[in-house]
């Protein structure tokens, strides 16, 4: 038996016995997650993060990811199970790499993917023979076998398929969703070659509950997930389309929307909103983008999609000035309570959040703008920190010209800010109920 299949005989034992040791490069939204499940089906594991307050956070089982449960975090790191660190060269100490660092755009919307290289450099610097090394930050097609293999081969002096494995599998995190999360979402797995796909498919097995469906390379992995984006970001932009047109035809596109989702076959229900937020949606098609000019190819809907989306908050702010004029008042001055900053319902993410913009277009105009979210007590926008209103009463409302929701938060009175409230704009339709609806509209 040749040496590279010996390894994989090798390594799938050491799954099976749950003998590998496992190492998470960033303790985000993505790789905390996916460290404690590691974890928790008896692999012990490291976290690697160049934050210190993070490492210190999850040494102490202290959590700060809405996704993991605190008892889970505590108890892993007081059984030995979970530790945290800045060294990477406890690299040399783990047989499985999970790199799951941040993917954003710069600031000419082009893939960043300096964490992702900065990451590979490090750890290719303590890379071992036979360890498995697996990208699950999200990227452009291509990212794992054209950038991350040269460098992990050339500084670690290893050959990808005979001394160690590489592979793609993209995270699928929905934070907040109470049904799906880390342990039981399908996870998507391409290796570099059969065997690594198979080896990496296996450690997932060995953790996760949902499926784990194996592609044939790492760069259909990639645009897999990239596809799963689009998909969203695209239908998202033609509802958003669609419900300006139905606002100049004085036709609600919510209702619309409700009707046309009775159907049971060949409609997917998308809705209206202040933009896109979070960390996937809003970026994923940039990615793409840049990557289809490398072959002179314009993604023409996309890009449109992605033109619709972000004039969203701008778009929603000319509606609050076309309110404020039917109570002679021109937006500039004008006191504006924004509710709601976190780019989805009841979590404390607000990562790319339209919100943020909205509130940002409204000052340009000069207007007064506030902000009240229970999620969110302050957040942090180019350089500048912002406050959440510690509550919103009736006295309180009633000091504010206009109040626009931007956030479809639960924990919300929303019938106490209409009885109240001398203007509203609904951007999410989160008062549908609401029968008295005067100082209501929605998009």
């Amino acid at each position: 038996m040749s040496y590279w299949k010996k390894m994989k005989e090798k390594l799938l034992k050491k799954i099976e016995a749950k003998e590998v040791k496992v190492g998470v490069v960033g303790l985000g939204y993505v790789g905390l997650p996916l460290a404690v499940e590691k974890a928790k089906a008896g692999f012990k594991t490291i976290g690697f993060d160049v934050q210190k307050s993070k490492v210190q956070q999850v040494n102490k089982g202290e959590n700060y990811i809405g996704d993991v449960v605190d008892k889970d975090l505590f108890d892993l790191v007081k059984k030995g199970m979970l530790k945290a660190t800045t060294d990477f060269s406890f690299v040399a100490d783990v047989d499985f790499i999970a790199i799951c660092v941040p993917t954003p755009l710069d600031i000419h919307q082009q893939p960043d993917i300096s964490y992702v290289k900065s990451s590979v450099k490090e750890i290719a610097k303590y890379l071992k023979p036979e360890t498995i090394v697996v990208l699950e930050s999200t990227t452009y097609p291509g990212t794992t076998e054209e950038l991350i293999m040269p460098i992990l081969e050339q500084d670690s002096c290893l050959k990808c398929g005979k001394d160690f494995y590489l592979g793609f599998s993209p995270e699928r995190v929905d934070p907040g969703n109470i049904i799906y999360k880390t342990k039981n979402t399908p996870k998507v797995v391409g290796g570099v070659g059969k065997d690594a796909t198979e080896v990496i498919a296996a450690m997932y097995r060995a953790v996760l509950e949902g499926e784990v469906y194996e592609v044939s390379s790492p760069a259909i992995a990639e645009m897999e997930k990239i596809l799963e984006n689009t998909y969203r970001n695209i239908n998202i932009g033609l509802i958003n389309e669609l419900t300006m047109l139905c606002h100049e035809m004085n036709i609600s596109m919510w209702e619309v929307i409700d009707a046309a989702k009775t159907k049971p076959y060949g409609f997917q229900a998308f809705y209206p909103g202040p933009g896109l937020g979070g960390h996937c949606i809003p970026l994923d098609p940039y990615y793409l983008s840049w990557k289809a000019r490398e072959y002179g190819f314009h993604t023409s809907m996309i890009e449109s999609s992605m033109m619709i989306n972000d004039k969203m908050p701008k778009y929603c702010v000319e509606r609050a000035s076309k309110l404020l004029n039917q109570q002679r008042k021109a937006l500039k001055a004008s006191k504006i309570l924004v509710v709601g900053v976190s780019y989805k319902q009841d979590i404390d993410d607000y990562r790319e959040s339209p919100a943020l913009r909205v509130i940002e277009e409204l000052k340009k105009e000069e207007a007064d703008v506030s902000y009240f979210d229970p999620w969110v007590p302050e957040y942090k926008y180019h350089g500048n920190k912002y406050y959440s209103i510690k509550e919103i009463t009736p006295s309180v409302l009633e000091r504010y010209d206009l109040i626009m929701i931007t956030a479809a938060h639960s924990n919300v009175d929303y019938a106490m800010i209409q009885e109240n409230g001398k203007m509203i704009l609904d951007t999410k339709n989160v008062m549908k109920n609401i029968t008295k609806r005067e100082n209501i509209e929605t998009l």
